[in-house]
């Protein structure tokens, strides 16, 4: 099975490493055995203006998922949403005030299916492709968080080239490695059966540290600075 997924991860930290504003959304082609992706497209959005109540990164997803999956055709897409694996086209209202979520999930999930159920609905019309809000429970899903992490660190590269130094903050479980011309990522939970991503980026004449979050468990670091 041919599966396309989206998440949105990394964020940039502020001296106190708390979070700024999310950094980059992805898209992943997930093909077995499903320990990695066999292709990556990011979307990078504006840490210092961004959305943090989850309509922008749900949205930003679906979009990049969507114009991915009309490009490949895959069998199926997950989005990064834990609302039981519904089907994003049969989101209406009634559906969603049925939804075992909070109130303000609720409005939150109004709001998205303004624009979301029309595009899962072209998806399925025209292609035969399901769209389904799965969550992370999806090993797609984790694997284009993974990758969101991996662009994550792209974009401080380049960022810091310019600035210095910047601090970035990555997904849950997860751990990268500057390389030669490349950046390697992989999952920190034994649970997970090995998952990787690995991406081109120029990484000369940068520097560069990963340690927890003194804040926040289960989170890396990633402090890069221009040599």
């Amino acid at each position: 099975m041919r599966i396309i997924a989206a998440d949105t991860g990394g964020a940039l930290l502020d001296d106190a490493y708390n979070p700024v504003g999310l950094i980059a959304t992805v898209a992943v082609l997930v093909e077995k055995p499903y320990r990695t992706a066999a292709l990556s497209e990011v979307r990078y959005a504006d840490p210092f203006n961004y959305d943090m109540s989850g309509r922008q990164a749900v949205r930003d997803e679906a979009f990049l998922a969507a114009e991915l999956a009309m490009k490949l055709r895959p069998d199926v897409v997950h989005l990064d949403s834990t609302i039981g694996g519904i089907e994003v086209r049969k989101l209406d209202e009634p559906t969603i005030e049925a939804l075992t979520i909070t109130d303000r999930g609720k409005e939150v999930w109004k709001d998205l299916a303004k624009d979301l159920q029309p595009l899962a609905k072209r998806l399925w019309e025209e292609m035969g492709i399901e769209m389904i809000a799965i969550g992370k429970s999806s090993v797609p899903v984790r694997i284009a968080e993974i990758y969101s992490g991996l662009y994550t660190a792209k974009w401080a590269i380049e960022r810091a080239r310019d600035e210095g130094r910047i601090v970035v903050g990555l997904p849950k479980y997860m751990s990268v490695e500057l390389r030669p011309g490349k950046i390697y990522g992989e999952s920190l939970d034994p649970r997970e059966g090995g998952l990787f991503g690995e991406i081109e980026a120029k990484t000369d004449g940068i520097g560069w540290e990963l340690y927890p979050n003194p804040f926040v468990r289960m989170y890396m670091v990633l402090e890069v600075w221009r040599e």
